[in-house]
């Protein structure tokens, strides 16, 4: 079918054609699904993470990935990579070091669950050097832009209706 339609098409269309199928070619559509403050604390909510630790949980979301489920950071000086809203390490935690039992795909999912379950891990289990636990602390981005701050309530996004609003197309 194909070929029918190249041999259809005028041949003065032929150059735009050409463009055409280089800019299909070199474009792909992915949905992303970017999660405001709101849609993250009523997620998390509903996977089980307590009214009192919402706005510390909301904010390292959106201090260590703007609310993207499929965020990856690549550039870690020790050659890892994190994964998904919150940047969980292939080091230890997904992948090669795989502590939670997922793999780091299934952390860049719209289906937060498995990212939730895992990031609940790492708050209970997660150690310094001197095996001190550091809940929160294990993320980078928590201790940069959370710990210590007057943190904005994110209970009350619980009694407001989702919107849905975090589905997203782009060109990639």
């Amino acid at each position: 079918r194909f070929t029918l339609v190249f041999k259809a098409m005028d041949v003065r269309n032929s150059p735009m054609l050409l463009i055409a199928v280089l800019f299909l070619g070199t474009v792909h559509i992915t949905s992303t699904r970017v999660l405001d403050p709101c849609d993250i604390a009523r997620e998390l909510y509903q996977h089980g993470i307590p009214r009192h630790q919402l706005n510390d949980w909301v904010c390292l979301v959106m201090s260590e990935s703007s609310g993207k489920t499929d965020a990856v950071n690549e550039y870690n000086t020790d050659g890892s990579k994190d994964y998904g809203l919150f940047q969980i390490n292939d080091r230890y935690w997904c992948g090669p070091g795989n502590a939670c039992g997922v793999a780091c795909s299934e952390l860049l999912k719209d289906n937060i669950k498995k990212a939730v379950d895992c990031a609940r891990k790492i708050y209970n289990e997660g150690t310094n050097q001197f095996g001190e636990k550091l809940y929160f602390a294990s993320w980078e981005g928590w201790k940069k832009k959370c710990q210590g701050r007057h943190l904005e309530d994110r209970t009350k996004c619980l009694n407001q209706p989702s919107c849905n609003c975090g589905r997203n197309s782009s060109f990639r």
